[in-house]
């Protein structure tokens, strides 16, 4: 009696045992998947664009740092700039294009640094293809047009020393697809980061 209760405990265990086993490598091996899949940042391949950088990229001048996390281009039409449009009130004005950003912005400078009724000189520009109609456009979102600083969609914002804010911004453009540049001015400073080199 004794030793078939053994025997049934001793079944019982190893069979305990191997369901925890396949659980574990069952899940070890989705977590492997999981981690192997590079986070997309951009879709500039499909519009001919070939990175010579990989995101995120910093760019710094008079103390301003526009830092760009992600960048998506959809067609104007597209189910996607559709939804974005409806969900932030976004006016396309017939772009063919609409670019959406995700971008970190810093004040690194001793003194404020804004863009709204104050000051409504372009801090940074996204330019595509060349100097005529080739930078892209921020295009305004109703939901924050009262909203300095927002983290969905950034219109008005203003930073004071030391301050940084994580956001999105939605962008127009109907231009050609040449190469990418970031341009950024403060204070009389600038600097360019090429994302994407000029064609030949």
């Amino acid at each position: 009696m004794m030793k078939t209760v053994i025997k049934v405990t001793l079944a019982a265990t190893m069979m305990f045992s191997s369901i925890l086993i396949q659980g574990a490598v069952i899940n070890t091996a989705s977590a492997a998947a999981s981690q192997s899949q590079p986070i997309m940042t951009d879709n500039l391949s499909k519009y001919g664009l070939k990175k010579d950088v990989e995101l995120p990229v910093t760019v710094t001048a008079g103390g301003l740092s526009y830092t760009l996390e992600k960048i998506m281009i959809y067609d104007a039409k597209s189910k996607d700039t559709l939804a974005l449009a409806k969900k932030y009130g976004y006016d396309l004005n017939n772009a063919k294009y609409f670019i959406w950003t995700k971008i970190t912005v810093e004040n690194k400078s001793g003194n404020l640094v804004q863009q709204n009724a104050k000051d409504l000189s372009d801090k940074w520009r996204l330019n595509f293809g060349g100097l005529v109609n080739g930078d892209a456009s921020a295009a305004m979102p109703e939901v924050s047009f009262y909203k300095p600083n927002s983290k969905e969609a950034l219109w008005d914002w203003s930073l004071k020393p030391g301050e940084r804010i994580t956001t999105y911004q939605g962008l127009r453009y109907s231009g050609n697809f040449n190469h990418f540049v970031i341009w950024l001015d403060n204070k009389s400073a600038s600097a360019t980061e090429y994302i994407v080199k000029e064609k030949d």
